[in-house]
């Protein structure tokens, strides 16, 4: 008996222990490491396909040029150009040309609200939607927004219409299945899947949060949305990177945190409605950082505090916005999201450091489509000095014409930037103009000189320069000289 319970163990117990190592790394590898690839994603397109819709817009088309030919004297042609001339001046009417686009669209509620991308329609006549099962309806802007790229259409239809939702793209990780339904290149309704290949993408606007997919993404798929495996929209497909115009797999999609909040506006408001703090910022670079004595370059470093909320609440040119109505803020393009995301009206704690201390204040948001934040220009007799690989000068009215600055700008002038110099690695250009140096104003290479040497006694490294380029205002640190 012994006997055979020892073979039974030295065959089968090593099968037997295998096999439950297997289950339990199957188990295991299900819970924490993702799942399988779908064996066919059929079943989900066959429930999504009805609520994803093809556009075809039509324009005018403006002739290019006013037809004005040039015919040698005695041309047989030029009694007829010169009738043809005659008769639209006399108000004859030309004819028109008709151009046409295509994209792609999807629809969100059950009484006929579409979302797409502004430049699918963008100066349309006349939109036509085309839905899967063929039908043709006429679709009315409800409004755009061209900063996300975004447009809410509405049409009307007898019947309630199958419709998708929102999801979270927030949730979404690099990696996860998605699938891309539209009308790539005018060929009907096509599917495709990919990945996710990346997220928070930054492609030209402010408030930019793309999802990169390697979905393939064409033109015709612009405003089609991008769907994960639960059927929810988690993407506006707006763009794509290729060297040729088709699809090498590098698509981006506008993310549904940005989209939603964009389409809620434009259904209630019919134009969006975001917050304005009413400053200029910029990162806060390493240089910038060590001459304001911050550890981080977390936050963003305000350059510019016209009229506006932020200056009603007590902001300041050197401040540094490190915290936003509760919100961490890690840099300029986190924060002019979180901003535009707030409410008009709300006021908000805004958390800033200056002089190395951390000030709280208080601002009322004003709204950013009734304000445009503007910097007001920036100059005295002429006195050269070099500064860090800089010749700078006094403003007077020579400079100024020479350089085309206004005149009643006070500050110091680059005339010349050497090669190789401090100044030419950090950007500076000849026209710039130094107003501020350690956050004092400045209006005369003298004062310049004079706060670099007490920065020097004071044993820092760096001075902090606030330049004025175009109305445009930025902080440079340089080496003390």
């Amino acid at each position: 008996m012994n006997f055979l319970k020892k073979k039974f163990i030295e065959i089968y117990y090593p099968h037997i222990l295998g096999s439950l190592l297997a289950l339990v790394f199957l188990i295991y590898s299900n819970a924490g490491f993702g799942k399988e690839a779908p064996y066919s994603f059929s079943d989900l397109v066959e429930k999504l396909s009805p609520s994803v819709v093809n556009i075809t817009t039509s324009s005018t088309v403006p002739n290019r040029q006013e037809l004005n030919p040039q015919l040698p004297p005695g041309s047989p042609f030029e009694d007829l150009f010169r009738d043809f001339m005659d008769r639209e001046k006399n108000g004859a009417p030309r004819r028109q040309r008709r151009g046409t686009a295509l994209g792609s669209g999807f629809i969100i509620s059950d009484n006929g609200y579409v979302v797409t991308n502004n430049h699918v329609i963008e100066n349309a006549d006349q939109i036509e939607i085309e839905f899967f099962d063929g039908r043709l309806m006429e679709a009315s802007v409800v409004g755009t927004d061209p900063k996300t790229d975004i447009a809410l259409l509405k049409v009307r239809a007898q019947d309630k219409l199958n419709f998708v939702s929102f999801g979270d793209s927030n949730k979404a990780k690099v990696g996860d299945w998605v699938l891309a339904i539209g009308n790539p290149l005018g060929q009907g309704f096509s599917v495709s899947a990919g990945i996710i290949s990346a997220r928070g993408r930054a492609l030209s606007g402010s408030y930019d949060d793309f999802i990169q997919t390697d979905a393939a993404i064409n033109r015709g798929n612009s405003g089609g949305p991008l769907f994960n495996m639960e059927g929810e929209v988690i993407g506006v497909n707006t763009a794509i990177l290729s060297p040729n115009g088709g699809s090498i797999g590098i698509g981006f999609s506008m993310s549904s945190a940005v989209v939603e909040k964009v389409v809620e506006q434009l259904k209630t408001f019919g134009e969006t409605r975001r917050g304005w703090l009413g400053v200029r910022i910029q990162d806060v670079t390493e240089d910038v950082a060590e001459a304001l004595g911050i550890e981080k370059t977390d936050g963003a470093l305000v350059t510019d505090v016209p009229e506006g909320p932020a200056k009603n609440g007590g902001l300041k040119s050197g401040d540094v916005i490190i915290e936003f109505d509760d919100k961490k803020i890690k840099d300029t393009r986190e924060l002019v999201r979180i901003v535009g995301d707030s409410s008009v009206g709300k006021k908000v704690l805004v958390k800033v450091l200056r002089d190395g201390k951390e000030v709280a204040l208080y601002v009322k948001l004003g709204r950013l489509e009734d304000n445009i934040a503007s910097s007001q220009p920036v100059r005295k007799s002429s006195k050269k000095v070099e500064f860090a690989g800089m010749t700078l000068s006094n403003v007077n009215r020579e400079v100024a014409e020479e350089f085309d600055i206004d005149a009643n700008i006070k500050g110091v002038v680059i005339v010349d930037v050497k090669t190789g110099s401090v100044a030419e690695e950090k950007g500076l250009k000849k026209g710039d103009v130094i107003i501020q140096v350690n956050r004092v104003k400045i209006s005369s290479t003298d004062e310049l000189k004079k706060l670099n040497e007490e920065a020097k006694r004071a044993k820092k490294t760096s001075v902090l320069m606030l330049i004025l380029r175009n109305g445009m205002r930025r902080f440079i640190g340089l080496p003390t000289q």
